[in-house]
């Protein structure tokens, strides 16, 4: 999957978190709390829907590095790929 599709479906995935924002005003350097409005507990729903969607762990330090939505896509490539690389 490139990063094209991972954003595209990460940010299919934090819609009903982000009810007031259409997906298509989401880019990379959108803010979850300036832009999306997004508050900490739903951050926390968000970064739990993304250890189950795609089989991943987040550590807190992890966590609080997520600020943009650009920030939530290089996490996940890497998570992704560290994934892909015990697997192989």
């Amino acid at each position: 999957m490139n990063r094209d599709q991972l954003r595209a479906e990460f940010v299919t995935m934090i819609q009903p978190f982000v009810r007031n924002t259409k997906s298509e005003e989401i880019n990379e350097s959108s803010s979850f709390v300036n832009d999306l409005n997004v508050q900490s507990a739903r951050l926390i729903d968000i970064i739990l829907e993304m250890e189950d969607k795609f089989a991943i762990r987040i550590d807190d330090e992890e966590a609080g590095a997520l600020t943009t939505v650009g920030s939530a896509v290089d996490l996940l490539i890497a998570k992704l790929s560290e994934k892909e690389e015990a697997a192989a």
